[in-house]
């Protein structure tokens, strides 16, 4: 089987880990912070809190950004269950907004007409979580400018978009938005087996997503409420979670991150190389705007059904017996019998076209040229 994605680990990746075996520490050190500060560089961004997933990242953005029961959290139907589920550990009610047919991104109109009719009802959501699908940028900008006219914050479901650029500048820096979350999942970028790091430019949000993650305790005296200074002593401020990443990790992810462009580069070019051997006659492509850079995390392709004989079914089961690790990328969230149940049942018209004739191919570093050619041969052949 040729998987959709997979990670690529090499003998420094190895080594890093070997060596933070034989240390002293393997949980809390100094490698974590190491790892943040060098996310923090290649994201432009001013501060760095490293967690063990992405989800829970998003749980502890939202955390920090105060949204509690009864408040709205909005986000896009065609994404991991995570960009919702973070809103409803705060108790928070969830509502979507429909994708842009090309990008596959939040759709701005439908947001601000959505935006207008929920300040209407008293409605408006506290946050937006944007995701930049498959590694393609949203169009941060407008979303901004919403977020300012409407007052929400903005948290970048930045899972799969680690090498992405907006406008030229690294996804991450949190130039349009509040925070912004990365997931190192091995099919992502790259990997640190499971782990996740959230980015931003606010020191208040960064405190506090810090203790978040870590018990919500305070070990610093100077930062007590009580006036109890004994060496001993410790403080929990906040109900915190366990959420912390590992010096293993994060050494895995400080020599990945050597890679990265590397690995951004070869994904940019195995698309390239799909656009153009692919039956773009009855194939759509993700639409990535002038100026931005995808790190094509997914490769997506979109069939036009109506230019096929075989069925969507017939091609995805085709492509599977071909040995191929197609996948969805994503059964809309809002069709899920929990969110069904939590929201009712909601129409999401381009969302759902999208599921229904959209699947992703096998992208990532050490793809072999004979298994690509193998992918577009197969492609090819079953939409005749």
């Amino acid at each position: 089987m040729i998987p959709y994605s997979r990670q690529f680990i090499d003998n420094d990746d190895i080594s890093s880990i070997v060596k933070v075996l034989k240390s002293k520490l393997v949980t809390q050190g100094p490698l974590v912070k190491k790892f943040e500060n060098k996310i923090s560089n290649i994201t432009q961004s001013k501060f760095a809190t490293a967690v063990n997933s992405a989800t829970s990242g998003l749980h502890i953005a939202c955390l920090a950004l105060e949204l509690k029961k009864n408040d709205y959290l909005w986000t896009v139907p065609n994404t991991f269950v995570s960009s919702a589920n973070c809103g409803r550990f705060c108790g928070a009610k969830i509502d979507f907004v429909d994708i842009n047919s090309e990008t596959l991104n939040i759709c701005e109109k439908e947001l601000s007409k959505k935006l207008i009719q929920a300040k209407k009802q008293k409605k408006l959501p506290k946050i937006v979580v944007v995701v930049h699908f498959g590694g393609n940028p949203a169009n941060m900008f407008k979303i901004k400018q919403l977020s300012i006219k409407f007052g929400f914050k903005i948290i970048e479901d930045a899972s799969h978009a680690l090498g992405s650029k907006y406008k030229k500048k690294p996804i991450g820096n949190c130039k349009y938005s509040d925070v912004a979350v990365f997931s190192f999942h091995p099919v992502k970028p790259i990997t640190t087996c499971e782990g996740g790091v959230v980015t931003t430019n606010n020191l208040n949000l960064k405190k506090k997503m810090d203790l978040f993650r870590s018990h919500g305790i305070v070990k610093d005296p100077k930062n007590f409420l009580q006036n109890n200074f004994d060496d001993w002593k410790y403080e929990q401020q906040y109900l915190g979670y366990n959420y912390r990443m590992n010096e293993i990790q994060a050494a895995l992810g400080i020599s990945q991150l050597k890679k990265l462009k590397k690995f951004v580069g070869q994904r940019n070019k195995i698309a390239l190389y799909y656009k153009k051997k692919l039956n773009n006659k009855k194939i759509l492509f993700q639409k990535i705007l002038n100026q931005n850079q995808s790190s094509y995390h997914l490769m997506i392709i979109t069939l036009k059904l109506n230019m096929i004989k075989k069925s969507y079914k017939e091609i995805f089961n085709y492509l599977k017996k071909s040995k191929i690790g197609i996948n969805l990328h994503y059964y809309p969230v809002h069709l899920q019998p929990y969110y069904q149940e939590h929201c009712g049942k909601i129409k999401m018209k381009n969302s759902e076209k999208y599921y229904k004739s959209s699947f992703s191919i096998p992208v990532y570093y050490n793809i072999k040229k004979s298994d690509i050619d193998f992918v577009v041969k197969k492609i090819n052949k079953v939409i005749q």
